[in-house]
């Protein structure tokens, strides 16, 4: 999945140090990222890379993590892509490129710099938010407001029938391929909860026995996904809720595609059931 970028180390202890020539920056420009040109794997910017095009960059920088001794500093300026050989290109390639550390560093600086730009100023009293010095984190000087990184939890719930597994297809969204139940959990719900709601809510069917399969930080979506087996209980008959879902179809192990990047939790259970079943 993403995340696994074993043997790299990744660090997110938050430590607001000044940057070096050859540290790395990231700089968004909505739901695209700065990458060097005419390279198939997403090559991100140094410092020096911007010396002679703008040499306060770094003055500007602000520090977001580590990957082994390589740190990784946010850049908001606009208009980098004029800097000759740099060009914006899709966040969608965050779910292609093959070396996971790479788009790991990417989605992960794009969830912070979306943190960052949603929350300038405070939602109690509309003052300005200021970044604390000794944790991720944004105060507001006036009332005391505090502000951490939003992390939403969703469940992933694969709901299997013997050797049969419950595939969807979203309604209106650009990603066509098939995928497993998912939902976030609401108030008051624990995740279990959540397993049995989404379920019902959108294929009208219920479940038992679930089993945790494990969890996965989902960047994209500011989400932290638990993954659930979950098998059916009682009838079989799909009633499809089409604001969610496109489709919904059981499908035996031999018949699910297979999945390459297994970039996502959904993918890898996907993967998972078909190769080993439950």
């Amino acid at each position: 999945m993403i995340h696994d970028i074993e043997p790299r180390i990744f660090s997110n202890k938050y430590d607001p140090k000044k940057p070096g020539l050859y540290d790395l920056f990231l700089a968004y420009d909505s739901d695209s990222v700065l990458v060097k040109e005419d390279k198939e794997k997403l090559w991100y910017p140094s410092f020096d890379d911007f010396m002679s095009f703008d040499p306060s960059l770094m003055e500007r920088a602000k520090y977001l993590f580590s990957i082994d001794d390589i740190n990784y500093f946010l850049v908001v300026d606009k208009g980098l892509d004029e800097n000759s050989g740099w060009v914006y290109a899709n966040t969608g390639r965050f779910r292609t490129e093959p070396k996971y550390w790479r788009s790991f560093a990417g989605a992960i600086g794009w969830q912070l710099n979306r943190w960052y730009d949603n929350h300038r100023f405070c939602s109690k009293c509309g003052s300005n938010l200021e970044p604390s010095d000794r944790e991720r984190m944004l105060h507001c000087n006036s009332c005391g407001f505090s502000v951490y990184p939003t992390i939403s939890p969703c469940v992933i719930a694969a709901v299997y029938n013997g050797s049969k597994l419950l595939l969807t297809k979203y309604a209106g969204r650009a990603y066509t391929r098939y995928a497993l139940i998912a939902g976030f959990a609401e108030i008051g719900e624990s995740l279990e909860q959540t397993v049995h709601r989404e379920v019902m809510e959108e294929v009208g069917l219920k479940v038992k026995n679930l089993s945790f399969y494990k969890s996965q930080p989902w960047p994209f979506t500011d989400t932290l996904l638990a993954g659930f087996y979950a098998e059916l209980d009682g009838d079989d008959t799909i009633v499809l809720d089409e604001n969610e879902l496109e489709t919904a179809v059981w499908m035996d192990r031999e018949d699910i595609p297979s999945n390459e990047l297994r970039i996502s939790l959904t993918g890898e259970m996907m993967d998972n059931f078909r190769l080993n079943g439950i």
